[in-house]
């Protein structure tokens, strides 16, 4: 089957993803450690885990704002813009992809093209994950740090409670996003690609694929004739 590659990943995203997963990684081991401290058998010897973490938390925030500066100022901050129109239609239609099409060998009903690289349940993660879930993570991250700067009171509760409990909650929701990434990074033309494509910048398709099959945006663009 004839193939073609889309350049979809730049060197400054590739580096930025790379850095970002070293850093996660970091996080949670550390975070991990720190919660389920036993001072007989530590995952991470505590301040050693302590002193990771905060080094990895401060150098992910600076690493999120050459993220979110690189959204604002090149080309790759259109695959982030989600359309109103047809969108429940488009996300029922990937949602039966993942747990029907993809085990019957169908074809994508969004495929990656130079102008889409997210189908629209990767859309809406991305969003969620990049531009919500992390930014609390990081102010919640930077007040413990800081924990004179936190309300002591809130109705009742301890302020430091409440700011970690919702530290540890971010911090939850983005390892089980990121188990699900690594799941999908086997989701593809061969279990390596979407890989090789994080490494080169070059995202393979298949041309038959490609020329067969009608964006299904456009499908869900078109209105009937009156």
């Amino acid at each position: 089957m004839a193939t073609k590659k889309i350049y979809l990943y730049p060197l400054w995203l590739r580096i930025w993803h790379h850095v970002n997963a070293v850093l996660m990684l970091s996080l949670i081991l550390t975070g991990v450690s720190m919660q389920y401290s036993n001072p007989d058998y530590p995952l991470i010897r505590f301040d050693i885990a302590v002193s990771l973490h905060n080094i990895s938390g401060i150098l992910l925030t600076l690493s999120y704002f050459y993220f979110f500066l690189g959204i604002l100022f090149t080309s790759i901050g259109r695959y982030y813009v989600m359309r109103s129109q047809g969108f429940f239609k488009s996300f029922y239609l990937q949602a039966r992809y993942y747990m029907f099409g993809i085990f019957r060998g169908e074809p994508s009903p969004f495929p990656v093209n130079e102008e889409r690289k997210f189908n629209p349940i990767q859309q809406i993660t991305y969003n969620v994950i990049q531009h919500a879930i992390t930014p609390v993570t990081f102010i919640t991250g930077w007040a413990l740090l800081y924990p004179e700067s936190i309300i002591l009171n809130v109705f009742g509760f301890s302020g430091i409670m409440l700011t970690s409990l919702l530290h540890v909650t971010a911090g939850f929701f983005i390892s089980i996003f990121l188990v699900i990434h690594l799941y999908f990074i086997t989701v593809g033309h061969s279990v390596t690609s979407n890989l090789k494509s994080m490494v080169t910048g070059y995202h393979e398709i298949h041309v038959e694929d490609e020329a067969a099959q009608e964006p299904e945006e456009n499908k869900l663009a078109e209105k009937p004739e009156k």
